[in-house]
């Protein structure tokens, strides 16, 4: 029975996806290591260290389906190791050759060496889903890029802009997390086989050889030297994801608040049967938004734990990596369940323009009043148009006049503007300054750049 929120079969798919949990779980984390045990056999053989048949026993010993994982969980508590049950058990399945089994290298090689390739594949998950995101946020961004709508600052209605617009800046953001996705993979999938201390005693000048045609053989980058004490890699990887999680909870936030009742300018996708409430029977919460949002303070958690990583005693210490086993998988499971849920969301996104046109009206003109106090600046100046602008807009916002009224009664403006200049001047549609220019520009150059066919 499961104990965390990703083992919990009532709540797992909330907070993670079944192909994510299959990178994380025992039978694969297991297997990860026994590859790289593999790897490093069929490595010492071919290089003369260990005799052919040697590698070849162990490598065909290293399937994960000849092991009882129960046993070496047993057996793992007894001898308080996280890896010498394992290497026990690979030994008595080499038959005569399993002396040379784990030969010249140490626990945190292997470990180690395991969580980066399944961070590898972790990668190629988070990779995909994060393309598809950016190529959603293209259709819609594209789709609504002169779909007007208000934009807010500090919770108030500010402008007009573009719904597109809106999206193209998120859009932007993913850009540049697929550029940073792309710059890290020779740094983070980087093995290491150096030894107790990282100095290839045991195997002596031949050890970065050995290492090198290990890792190449898992499809990993050798290191220039030993990073048991280093985790800056880890970290770095960690960042990242971080990174797309925020922007993934900004935009399931924003979302939230746009779907409020009294807003009501998008909504989640909704289908028939779906319960917002256990006593109010006319709920559609924004459930999905929610669980999106709520997932990225654990995962910017996480990644600060990871960060404290960093910090190592000497050469190696359980302390600080053991952080990682609870982090780094907790990032990944997270995000992945963040990715899936905002795929959903953009593929069956409802768009009120009407509501959003709507919204434009509330304020009676006076989100346009920046656009009248400039086609004022143009005859009596920028700064006497600004106070005899906000003159105007406070009264009407205190007396409940609407604005265009008070506009027409002004004697200075009617001085300078016709009633048609007016009404012009208040179409919102019309005050969106480069919105549409700028979501075509994003669009070209997410797509120029190659990022999202790599």
């Amino acid at each position: 029975m499961g104990s965390h929120v990703v083992a919990l079969k009532m709540l797992q798919n909330n907070f993670s996806t079944e192909e994510m949990r299959s990178v994380w779980d025992d039978k694969n984390r297991l297997q990860k290591i026994l590859d790289v045990e593999a790897a490093l056999a069929l490595a010492e053989s071919e290089l003369g260290i260990i005799p052919e048949e040697a590698g070849r026993a162990i490598k065909h010993a290293s399937k994960v389906e000849n092991f009882d994982i129960e046993e070496i969980a047993k057996e793992s508590a007894k001898l308080k190791h996280s890896l010498m049950a394992t290497v026990n058990q690979l030994q008595k399945l080499s038959g005569d050759y399993g002396e040379y089994v784990h030969y010249g290298v140490t626990t945190q090689d292997v470990t180690d060496t395991a969580m980066i390739l399944q961070l590898k594949e972790a990668d190629e998950i988070i990779r995909r889903d994060t393309k598809k995101v950016a190529e959603l946020l293209i259709g819609l961004a594209s789709k609504y890029k002169k779909t007007p709508m208000p934009a807010r600052t500090h919770g108030m209605q500010g402008l007009p802009t573009t719904f597109g617009f809106k999206l193209a800046v998120v859009l932007s953001e993913f850009e540049r997390h697929l550029d940073r996705l792309k710059s890290v993979q020779s740094r983070i999938f980087t093995g290491v086989l150096a030894g107790g201390v990282g100095t290839y005693a045991a195997l002596g000048s031949i050890g970065p050889k050995i290492e090198e045609r290990a890792l190449e053989i898992l499809e990993l980058n050798a290191p220039k030297i030993c990073w048991h004490s280093s985790r800056d890699r880890i970290s770095e990887y960690g960042s990242a994801l971080g990174l797309i999680s925020g922007s993934l909870g900004k935009l399931g936030n924003e979302f939230y608040n746009l779907m409020r009742t009294e807003i009501d300018e998008v909504e989640e996708p909704f289908s028939a049967g779906n319960v917002g409430s256990t006593t109010m029977p006319h709920k559609r919460n924004p459930a999905i938004f929610e669980g999106i949002a709520s997932l990225t303070k654990p995962i910017l958690h996480s990644v600060a734990l990871l960060h404290e990583s960093l910090v190592m005693e000497h050469e190696r210490d359980a302390m600080s990596w053991r952080s990682e086993w609870i982090a780094l998988p907790e990032i990944c499971l997270y995000l992945s369940s963040q990715l899936k849920s905002m795929i959903t969301v953009l593929e069956g996104l409802v768009v009120k323009p009407e509501n959003m046109l709507k919204n434009l009206e509330r304020l009676g003109g006076l989100i346009l009043s920046e656009r009248v106090m400039f086609a004022l600046s143009e005859k009596i100046g920028k700064q006497t148009a600004h106070h005899l602008i906000y003159e105007i807009a406070m009264e009407s916002a205190e007396q409940k006049i609407p604005f265009k009224k008070l506009l027409g009664q002004n004697e200075k403006v009617a001085a300078v503007l016709t009633e048609d200049q007016i009404n012009q001047l208040l179409d919102p549609s019309q005050y969106i300054g480069l919105a549409s220019e700028k979501v075509d520009e994003v669009i070209a150059s997410i797509r120029n750049g190659g990022l999202l066919s790599e």
